[in-house]
């Protein structure tokens, strides 16, 4: 792993400085690289990760930003990776030890004919991979897995941190305000930040899995009427939303990005270092953005271990052991650099 860290030093303050996490894409190798961060991470700070002011979600990233949200502990998201989980955990494990790396054949149809008919005539409104995403087939997968773990999720812990309310037989829908899941509307291209400011009304599960619906692969999710996708199609972090906030302390863990990516001979791994690197470049501007805000930003990303352990397929569910425990080692070097941990609160 690599971490690099933009904008002023830590001053000594007297009280703890309101703090982001921003969770990235990534599939299912990227939540595996993200758990083993996050462990990693958990040990530095002097709070739970799940107390931090503002998580930010965006497809695979959204999945633990529900879990700390929830309240589970580093630990339980670790032995759901490893395939370890107990208790109301299991069955989803159990579900999801049943996904391929591949995905079902679609539908023989596109994905959104609006989207694309809105790309043709005002392609300055549209960014192009958002653009791509309206021409690909209509996915024909479903996250019964997925579901079931955030409903497991939100029934068991959300009395301790989420509200819910129920408004004429509508989907419950939480109110704290802390959580941002992004996806983007498949018939405008618009991101939307389900759990943040002015956002449509929805239930965590739905929320969850409309960011992480990859068009082609995943049937859109349909949430008032809308239907969502893959919030990765428009930014893989969507860091830039904490811009003009107050928080001061944002940690980003980017899967699809890294500042000190290998060189891989293999002509297919180069061509994913050449995504990743563009990738990269836009996470910086982001970062140095928020920088020259006064925030300090704390970006993590694989590194050359990492990138070996994870491949070329990101939704191949039989490396996340390897990339967990890869992480484990990478992620503690990584975060070792940027010098002494924050004591613990007493």
């Amino acid at each position: 792993m690599a971490a690099v860290v933009f904008g002023p030093e830590r001053a000594g303050r007297c009280s703890r400085p309101r703090t982001g996490l921003v969770l990235g894409a990534g599939g299912v190798l990227g939540a595996a690289w993200m758990t083993g961060a996050l462990a990693c991470l958990q040990d530095r700070l002097p709070y739970a990760l799940g107390e931090v002011d503002v998580i930010v979600g965006t497809s695979a990233g959204s999945v633990l930003t529900a879990a700390l949200r929830c309240r589970a502990t580093v630990h339980d998201m670790v032995a759901w990776q490893r395939g370890e989980a107990t208790g109301p955990l299991r069955e989803s494990m159990v579900l999801a030890m049943r996904d391929g790396p591949l995905p079902p054949l679609p539908h023989l149809r596109l994905g959104s004919p609006p989207l694309a008919w809105t790309a043709l005539l005002q392609p300055h409104r549209v960014p192009p991979l958002v653009a791509a995403s309206a021409l690909l087939p209509h996915g024909r997968g479903q996250h019964v897995a997925l579901r079931t773990l955030v409903e497991t999720l939100h029934r068991h812990h959300h009395q301790r941190r989420w509200i819910e309310r129920a408004d004429r037989g509508e989907a419950p829908h939480w109110v704290d305000g802390q959580a941002w899941i992004a996806a983007v509307d498949y018939d405008t291209g618009q991101r939307v930040l389900f759990g943040g400011p002015g956002a449509p009304r929805a239930s965590l599960p739905d929320a969850v899995v409309a960011s992480c619906s990859i068009p082609g692969w995943y049937s859109p999710a349909v949430i008032g009427g809308r239907r969502y996708v893959d919030g990765g199609v428009r930014s893989d972090t969507s860091l830039d939303v904490l811009s003009g906030t107050d928080v001061q302390d944002v940690y980003v863990l980017a899967p699809l990005a890294s500042t000190h990516p290998d060189h891989p001979l293999q002509p297919h791994l180069r061509i994913e270092r050449r995504i990743r690197h563009l990738i990269t470049r836009a996470l910086v501007k982001q970062a140095r953005a928020l920088a020259a805000q006064g925030k300090r930003v704390t970006v993590l990303t694989p590194g050359p271990a990492d990138l070996a352990a994870m491949g070329i397929n990101l939704m191949d569910p039989r490396r996340r052991q390897t990339v967990l425990e890869t992480s484990f080692r990478t992620s503690s070097a990584a975060l070792a650099q940027l010098g002494p941990a924050s004591p613990r609160a007493a």
